[in-house]
């Protein structure tokens, strides 16, 4: 529910729109002019407030910059007939949630209203997030939705465990965070946590990067080094991207979890390690077994104890949390401005394929394009903000917002020319533009008809 207030000199606005407002599950109040309104808004908060431009003693424009100003958290809906477009759009630009050409649809309205009900929401739960984070401190991995509470059961119930971990999960939402913690809340926490991303090295590198080598062992061993698991030895080494390793070293890595040892290469020498072995990846290991590209036998020696990350789609309710940690540390320990009603629409609309990591990465952008100020839409990457350039990225039929208010007046400067007749003189005055101006813009849609 919203608590709105419904501005407008014509008694029949006033009383349809209103009792749709109200059928609507919405808290309505209403205003005849400009006056009565802005007594209205000094006197009580309004969540919405739906004015038409044209108003007796107070204008909408002059009501909307004044709410902007002296109540930024009240949304302003401008409803205007044609001729009043321009100053619309210019409104928009400036900050008003949207406006409404009359005559209009009550759905329109009401989808508008749905949309501002969302964003502050949202907004509620970014400022009950910023209250969480501080009462509670800053842990590396943020979330009270229902599949976090569960996760975060299994990493206490495995901490205290000595057996192998795999960790399941696509890519981005926290693989490695979550092996941190089962570490540093295990008897292992004071030792070395080691990890290796297995597909970062070329075959015959990886099994000197696992278990080290003596000088001379290969071309470019110009001297000995000690491997990951001699590194990790009394603590956890984590073996992300899991599935990558090639089968031969495969067959290696399976020898010395059986054994507990390593044979450096260059070396017949065995040496004894004491390590935690976790292991994570975001491909389905079953399907390489079918497929011939990971041992079975490996599978069940990693796959003692699992654990399964959510996708950020999965748990939406913590984006608000995970969107004040990421302003928290990208503000440089400045107080944040916040983000717009707009922006927290895009956030709470967007799939995150790349999850938590791909929401890093856009709040820390916005941060840095928005230098301070209130982060807004424009402000994240084009593939979040839907500011694409590609129209392949645009829904069918949609029109970026110049296009359509173009296409619009080039519809109603043929009507006014068709009202008078072909007489331009005329038509410019109805338009309230003069005679050039008028030229000037049909001679620019006649070049475009042209091109």
């Amino acid at each position: 529910m919203l608590e709105i207030l419904l501005v407008d000199d014509e008694p029949s606005i006033r009383l349809s729109v209103g009792d749709s407002l109200r059928s609507a599950g919405h808290k309505v109040r209403t205003a005849s002019d400009g006056g009565e309104a802005e007594a209205f808004i000094a006197s009580h908060p309004f969540d919405v407030i739906v004015s038409d431009l044209r108003l007796p003693k107070r204008d909408g424009l002059t009501i909307f910059r004044n709410v902007r100003r002296e109540h930024p958290n009240t949304e302003v809906i401008l409803m205007t007939a044609f001729g009043s477009v321009a100053d619309a759009v210019g409104a928009l630009k400036d900050g008003a949630a949207d406006f409404l050409t009359k005559p209009f649809e009550m759905e329109q309205l009401l989808h508008v209203l749905t949309r501002i009900d969302k964003q502050r929401t949202m907004q509620r739960e970014l400022d009950r997030a910023r209250s969480d984070l501080a009462a509670r401190g800053q842990s590396s991995i943020i979330g009270r939705s229902p599949p976090m509470v569960r996760l975060f059961d299994r990493i206490e119930t495995f901490a205290a465990s000595d057996a192998p971990v795999l960790i399941l999960g696509e890519s981005g939402t926290g693989k490695e965070l979550v092996a941190r913690t089962l570490h540093e809340r295990g008897p292992r926490a004071g030792k070395p946590f080691v990890a290796v991303n297995c597909a970062a090295f070329p075959e015959a590198l990886l099994e000197a990067e696992l278990f080290g080598h003596e000088r001379g062992a290969f071309t470019g061993a110009v001297r000995k080094r000690d491997g990951r698991f001699k590194a990790a030895n009394g603590g956890t080494l984590l073996l992300d991207e899991i599935a990558e390793i090639p089968l031969p070293a495969q067959a290696k890595l399976l020898r010395v979890l059986q054994e507990g040892a390593i044979e450096p290469l260059g070396t017949n020498q065995s040496l004894p390690v004491d390590v935690r072995i976790v292991s994570a990846t975001h491909r389905n290991l079953k399907e390489r077994i079918a497929a011939g590209l990971f041992r079975e036998d490996l599978f069940y020696r990693l796959n003692v104890l699992d654990v399964t990350i959510p996708p950020l789609r999965d748990r939406r309710t913590d984006l608000p949390l995970l969107v004040e940690h990421f302003l928290g540390k990208y503000s440089a320990g400045k107080p944040s401005a916040g983000i717009s009603a707009r922006a927290w629409a895009a956030l709470s609309e967007y799939g995150f394929p790349g999850n938590v990591r791909e929401l890093e990465h856009a709040v820390q952008h916005a941060v840095v394009l928005a230098r301070g100020a209130e982060i807004d839409l424009v402000h994240f990457p084009p593939q979040l903000s839907g500011a694409a350039s590609d129209a392949t990225q645009r829904p069918a039929g949609l029109l970026t917002l110049a296009d359509a208010v173009r296409a619009f007046e080039k519809e109603y400067l043929g009507r006014a020319l068709r009202v008078a007749n072909g007489k331009k003189g005329e038509a410019a005055g109805m338009l309230g533009i003069s005679r050039k101006n008028l030229w000037e813009k049909l001679k620019s849609f006649e070049a475009e008809d042209m091109a």
